[in-house]
This record gives C-alpha cells, sequence and structure tokens, in this order.
C-alpha cells in the first residue's frame, strides 16, 4: 500500500509539503496554508522528492530550512489524470478523500 506524508517546511517561508509515494519517487505538492479535515487549500506543484521524505524529520541541506512530520499514512488511488490527483487518506489526523486540482488542494 502507498504511503504519504504531510511536512511542515520552515523555509523559504512557513508551508506544507504534501507527498504521495509512485513508485520510487514523492510526487510532491506545496500547500499555502495548514490542511485540516473539510479545508480547501492553495497549492502549488513541486519537483518529486525522494522516497527518504516519507520517514524524514530535521535539517535539510543547503540552507533550506527544516522539516516536521504533521501527518503520515496510506493512501489508495482514486484519479491521476492531467492537472487532477484523487486520493484516499488513512493517516493519523486526515482521513478520507483528498483531491489537488486547479492550483488548490482539498481535504474531504
Amino acid at each position: 500500500m502507498p504511503r504519504f506524508v504531510i511536512l511542515e517546511h520552515d523555509w523559504p517561508a512557513p508551508h506544507w509539503d504534501f507527498l504521495l509515494e509512485a513508485g520510487h519517487r514523492l510526487r510532491a505538492w506545496r500547500l499555502l496554508a495548514e490542511p485540516g479535515p473539510g479545508r480547501t487549500v492553495p497549492a502549488e506543484a513541486n519537483f518529486d522528492h525522494r522516497p527518504l521524505y516519507l520517514d524524514y524529520e530535521g535539517p535539510l541541506s543547503g540552507g533550506r530550512g527544516t522539516v516536521r512530520r504533521w501527518d503520515a499514512g496510506t493512501f489508495d488511488w482514486v484519479a491521476d489524470e492531467p492537472g487532477r490527483v484523487a486520493v484516499e487518506l488513512r493517516g493519523g489526523t486526515l482521513a478520507g478523500r483528498c483531491v489537488v486540482a486547479d492550483d488548490r488542494c482539498s481535504f474531504v
């Protein structure tokens, strides 16, 4: 079962990295407001991350701040199409459908 993690990241400004396991990479989005059940937050597509971030907390190389786990768990793919991703999350804080589309991330 694939895993997800949301990391609170303090650089260059506070945001949350939403990472979904996809084979040997993590698909990534930068959430510009704190996620939460029933919330829709602005989201920006980010570059793929290495799988080590599923378990990592601490300082990042190159002076890029620190990350702290905000939530983690497993998920199922519901949709993966151009411009839209939907997953069913099973985390400690978030459980339910999450849709990333149109520069926003909705947690239902």
